[in-house]
């Protein structure tokens, strides 16, 4: 009798249980006995993972198959090179930061993740020691439940070189990180409502351009990174005490060109940048708006080149953090929407320069407390007063020779390409700071 109720409780759970098992086990056997180069295309269905994959082989789930991993570990381990994973929903990672429990963990080269759905996973990819490889068209989400400050990256690169990030739509994870990476092309991504859109750290020779960056507390940071090239970028609405459009703290040979940064609480900030003695960062034909800073030096500091670009609307366009000018830099060329000189010989550039004076509309940095009416009629009215009868000199923060008196100007930046953009295999070359192509 006993036998009976245990045989009839087993039949009735055999087709919802052992179900995903047995498909698992066909779909990780399937590959352990695929020969190297032989495309896989698992019937459409929900799939237990793990998966670790160590030969050159093509999953293409077809956007009908998913790879589920029930809250453990890494969903799928790639452990060799040559390998794609194509058109995969992957989802139910682990939670362990210690492990990097992600969606997909690449340690390889010439692999190609690409078409992708990446849910529910702490990190999305991961690209660990592991160059010459391609990301492209995925669809990225961390962890719902989790806080941004414990959530995991939607994409990471540590000690990785040479690969292409290129298309993919990253929303609600916490970064974007490359790490101790060089030579990497991050290109045509949307990322929004994180916390660092990308995050650079000892990072060089990497190209960022046509990327929109959007809601997150800071764009795009540099932290120790040199001879990077931002480009072409769109970077809007990083709020907050900490928000900052583009962000450079000790980098040097930087080129920042033709950027759209607007509606940030700090559009572009640079804290001791350039770092390395007689070098140099570009910033040239940005256009740079409605930030409450246009652009912020943390520090008296000195070596930049600020050209061509576009301040207009912001609350200020040029301030330092410390009661210090920004005399010590390059400016010129660049369109000032509060300039109020003439063109009388019609060259395009005011008769006068454009010297922009600190007065008492720069309480609110110095004083916190004052953050509260920026913008209103009460420091406007206090500006006023001290500039009709001052008590005392005004600072000068910068001298502009050349100030453009329409901002309808042509750039000046060459937008050379610098890596070559082939649709499924990587030919990288080394990134020249100054745009050259340099093998």
């Amino acid at each position: 009798m006993i036998r009976a109720i245990l045989i009839t409780i087993y039949t009735l759970l055999l087709p919802v249980i052992p179900a995903m098992s047995s498909e698992s086990q066909s779909l990780q056997t399937m590959i352990d006995n695929a020969e190297p180069g032989t495309t896989i295309l698992p019937p459409p269905g929900i799939y237990n993972g793990p998966l670790v994959i160590t030969k050159s082989i093509v999953l293409d789930g077809r956007g009908k198959v998913t790879i589920d991993n029930r809250g453990k570990g890494t969903v799928i381990d790639i452990l060799g090179d040559g390998v794609s994973i194509i058109g995969m929903r992957i989802v139910g990672s682990g939670d362990l930061h210690n492990d990097v429990d992600a969606g997909i963990h690449v340690k390889g080269k010439y692999n190609i993740i690409k078409d992708n759905v990446i849910e529910e996973c702490l990190f999305g990819i991961v690209l660990e020691q592991a160059s010459n490889n391609i990301v492209r068209r995925n669809h990225i989400t961390s962890k719902g439940s989790s806080s941004l400050g414990v959530k995991g990256d939607a994409i990471r690169l540590w000690y990785s070189f040479h690969n292409k990030i290129e298309n993919n739509t990253i929303r609600d994870s916490r970064d974007f990180v490359i790490w101790y990476s060089a030579n990497n092309t991050i290109s045509g991504n949307d990322i929004r409502n994180g916390r660092y859109g990308l995050h650079f750290m000892y990072g060089k020779y990497n190209l960022v351009e046509n990327n929109i960056i959007s809601k997150n507390s800071v764009g795009i940071f540099l932290m120790y990174s040199d001879d990077v090239l931002i480009r072409n970028n769109k970077l809007f609405q990083a709020h907050g005490n900490a928000g900052v459009g583009i962000g450079l703290k000790e980098s040097s040979g930087v080129k920042i060109y033709g950027n759209e940064i607007l509606y940030n609480s700090r559009g572009i900030s640079l804290d001791l940048s350039p770092f390395e003695p007689d070098s140099v960062n570009n910033i040239y034909d940005n256009e740079i708006a409605f930030n409450s800073i246009g652009l912020v030096f943390l520090s008296d500091w000195k070596g930049n080149i600020i050209k061509n670009n576009r301040f207009k609307s912001n609350i200020l366009p040029v301030t330092v953090a410390s009661f210090a000018g920004a005399t010590r830099n390059v400016w010129e060329g660049n369109f000032w929407g509060n300039y109020q000189g003439f063109d009388g010989d019609g060259d395009g550039y005011g008769d006068t320069p454009f010297m922009l004076k600190i007065y008492s509309d720069r309480l609110w940095i110095d004083k916190p407390w004052a953050a509260f009416f920026k913008g209103t009629p009460v420091l406007s009215l206090l500006d006023f007063l001290e500039r009709l009868a001052p008590f005392s000199d005004p600072l000068l923060m910068l001298r502009d020779d050349k100030p453009r008196i329409s901002e309808d100007f042509q750039p000046i930046a060459q937008n050379s390409g610098n890596v070559e953009q082939n649709q499924d295999q990587v030919t990288p070359k080394r990134l020249d700071p100054f745009g050259l192509d340099n093998n």
